[in-house]
């Protein structure tokens, strides 16, 4: 039986992760952790076996391992994450060039503060004032309550914008609860997101992922924990997605420990 870690980042963690073990029927079980930091700690020392990690949750397990952990498989929503810039509708910016004040999500999310100053400064952007909200430090912007809190300094005038995620832009900037309140306006390039970790050679986990990418969206039953989870269907890594979050951690001396 392999032991798997997951962050409880949400009350809906407990019924993906139940769906899942009772899909494997018994061959694997499941620890849930309070942050990521705790949860890459469990893996290198070998008490659990695969860890369901964020993008920065993999680049530190990556540097504490001098890159002998494996990335076995990942969601296809995964594969095209980005980070968004997002302005009151109306406020006249058009992109990153006009803006003097980025509101950024907790100082450990890739997508709401890492990767956004990583990439604006790659593009020359310079002069900006950043004002960091610090939420829910530990689960790497998981909860989107960071992001959250970002777009409301937008809205309280205490930022000209907001670097979020684009799952967070997806579910709250362009649906109901603010339509037409916020405007895109700049898109950073993809990268990768959440993958399975692990330091087991293949023999032990490649099963295990192999089954995982049988999970079927037409049948029912696979579908709920699908839904729930974000995701169409399961996919092998990409590696190359996180390059550019690589290389923010070393340019901004980002600890490879929590």
């Amino acid at each position: 039986m392999l032991m798997v870690g997951a962050v409880a980042y949400t009350a809906n963690v407990v019924p993906i992760w139940e769906g899942i073990r009772d899909y494997f029927d018994g061959q694997m079980d499941f620890v849930l952790f309070s942050n990521y930091g705790r949860q890459v700690d469990s893996l290198v020392n070998g008490t659990i076996d695969i860890a369901w990690n964020t993008n920065l949750a993999w680049v530190r397990t990556v540097l504490q391992t001098d890159g002998a952990c494996r990335a076995i498989a990942m969601r296809d929503t995964d594969l095209t994450f980005a980070t968004v810039l997002v302005a009151r509708a109306g406020s006249g910016f058009t992109g990153p060039h006009d803006l003097r004040r980025v509101a950024l999500g907790s100082r450990d999310s890739a997508q709401a503060a890492i990767l956004p100053v990583h990439f604006l400064a790659q593009a020359g952007i310079t002069g900006i004032d950043y004002l960091r909200i610090d939420s829910d430090l530990g689960k790497h912007g998981d909860t989107g309550r960071s992001e959250l809190d970002a777009i409301r300094a937008v809205l309280d005038d205490r930022a000209d914008a907001a670097a979020i995620g684009i799952t967070t832009w997806e579910a709250v900037g362009r649906g109901e609860l603010m339509p037409g309140v916020l405007a895109e306006i700049w898109r950073s390039e993809p990268y990768c997101h959440c993958n399975f970790t692990t330091l087991l050679p293949p023999e032990r986990t490649d099963p295990w992922a192999d089954h995982l990418l049988k999970m079927d969206w037409d049948n029912p039953d696979h579908r709920r924990i699908l839904e729930l989870e974000g995701l169409r269907r399961w996919v092998r890594p990409e590696l190359d997605g996180y390059a550019s979050l690589l290389e923010a951690v070393k340019q901004q001396d980002i600890s490879a420990r929590w």
